[in-house]
């Protein structure tokens, strides 16, 4: 089904429109964490074409993978560290053109080019993961991908 998402005549807010309404009823009525993680990893990775999407899982003082579609990544990141530890610890959405002049960047695949990274809160607004996503080619992501990935970490805070 997924591999069926990606419609190349789509602009990008159109890609993402359709998505949007795809998560909230993946969602609806399941209540397992690691099931709903990895079908929205799913449905972003093929219905928009990137090439890593996954979750990082605050887990004490450090980022555990989590479910995600790609190739291997990192296991465990650092509070602070990369592009994911930095998004956890201001607590705010980072944007990256160009990974390799992004300083202390953690290369866990060296075909990532350009990666965008959104922190998910409690209700107590602490971090309690990071949606993660990168891809082979610079500057891929813009005001487009953050507002509507906004969006989609909105709704999955509630499923934490």
């Amino acid at each position: 089904m997924a591999e069926n998402l990606i419609l190349s005549g789509e602009t990008k807010q159109e890609k993402y429109t359709s998505l949007v309404p795809q998560i909230k009823a993946l969602l609806e009525g399941e209540t397992d964490l690691v099931a709903n993680l990895a079908n929205i990893s799913s449905l972003i990775k093929y219905g928009m074409g990137f090439y890593w999407v996954g979750f990082y899982l605050v887990k004490q003082n450090e980022l555990v993978l989590g479910p995600f579609q790609g190739t291997l990544a990192c296991t465990r990141i650092a509070y602070g560290k990369g592009v994911c530890g930095t998004a956890w610890k201001n607590k705010e959405t980072i944007l990256v053109d160009d990974v390799d002049q992004f300083p202390g960047h953690i290369a866990c695949s060296s075909a990532s080019k350009s990666e965008i990274v959104l922190p998910i809160f409690d209700q107590h607004k602490n971090v309690i993961a990071v949606f993660d996503i990168d891809d082979d080619k610079y500057a891929s992501f813009d005001e487009t991908d953050k507002t509507f990935l906004t969006e989609i970490t909105s709704i999955l805070e509630s499923i934490f």
